[in-house]
């Protein structure tokens, strides 16, 4: 019995001449073409391919990846398990995903420190540093800042484009849409509530007469704890890892990348990009949406 699956292709503008070329590329990997559809926001155009796969989905993904690189349009072989009927689950990481900034940055430059905070969260987002290591140094350049700056740093929080699309996409089908990040809950829990989140979870901030200590208050947020995280709010939402959709952009997130039934680096690190399922770089998070049939 053959595999279905699904192909997104994914760029500012599609054409007929991207299409043609999609589906030529598709049946010379081995993919039969069953249904086509297409779509256009203000932002992006996005063309959805059924396919029945007469080879391994392997090789199908490694021909998109050599046809993205040569058109220039992005592309992803979603397995039927994500786009599928049943519930979902979409999770995401913070900083540089759902929001455009990283908040320890934020939370530096109030303290002089933000170069140096930012080479070093540079460094391990590429997975050259130890995650928690690296927090626990860098928290500690906020030493003595008053309470206040945490809600200063919020009033300068943005959202990525389409962050707010598709987080209402999900709800709205009656799925679950959480994050997990590295950041800090107190600068998460409004941005949370203000997009009902299903779930949030973050480091804490600690805390002592109005400012801030310089340290984390209990266990750090990393790699393995979010992917403990995604399978354990799998499990409650009644949804099987195949069917849960991930976006993270640093090594950080690669554990919950690979757990997922479809990881997707968003404008992420080359060592993400490498191993995640799809590398999105259209800066649009809504795309994400079509991978999940929404």
């Amino acid at each position: 019995m053959r595999d279905t699956a699904r192909v997104v292709a994914y760029a500012e503008r599609l054409d007929d001449g991207h299409r043609e070329d999609l589906l030529g590329a598709l049946r010379g990997l081995g993919a039969d073409v069953t249904d086509t559809s297409s779509a256009r926001t203000a932002t992006y155009s996005v063309l959805t391919l059924d396919v029945e796969l007469t080879v391994q989905a392997s090789r199908v993904r490694a021909g998109l990846s050599r046809w993205t690189a040569a058109s220039g349009v992005g592309a992803a072989l979603v397995q039927a398990p994500v786009y599928g009927p049943g519930p979902k689950l979409l999770i995401m990481d913070v900083d540089s995903t759902l929001i455009r900034q990283e908040v320890i940055e934020l939370l530096a430059a109030h303290a002089g420190r933000e170069a140096e905070v930012a080479a070093v969260t540079e460094a391990a987002m590429r997975g050259e540093l130890d995650f928690a290591q690296s927090l626990h140094h860098r928290v500690r350049a906020l030493e003595g800042l008053p309470v206040t700056v945490i809600d200063e740093v919020v009033e300068r929080i943005e959202l990525s484009d389409g962050a707010e699309d598709l987080v209402a996409a999900y709800l709205d089908a009656g799925h679950r849409v959480g994050v997990v990040s590295g950041g800090f809950s107190q600068v998460l829990a409004p941005i949370a509530e203000r997009l009902r989140l299903s779930f949030a979870k973050a480091n804490d901030l600690e805390i002592l007469d109005g400012t801030l200590t310089g340290r984390v208050a209990g266990a750090v947020v990393d790699r393995r704890e979010k992917e403990r995280t995604l399978r354990a709010e799998a499990e409650r939402a009644g949804v099987q890892p195949a069917a849960v959709i991930a976006v993270g952009d640093g090594a950080n997130d690669l554990d919950m990348l690979g757990a997922a039934g479809l990881g997707v680096a968003f404008n992420a690190k080359p060592a993400v990009r490498a191993v995640a399922d799809v590398a999105l770089d259209l800066p649009d998070l809504d795309v994400v949406r079509h991978f999940a049939g929404l």
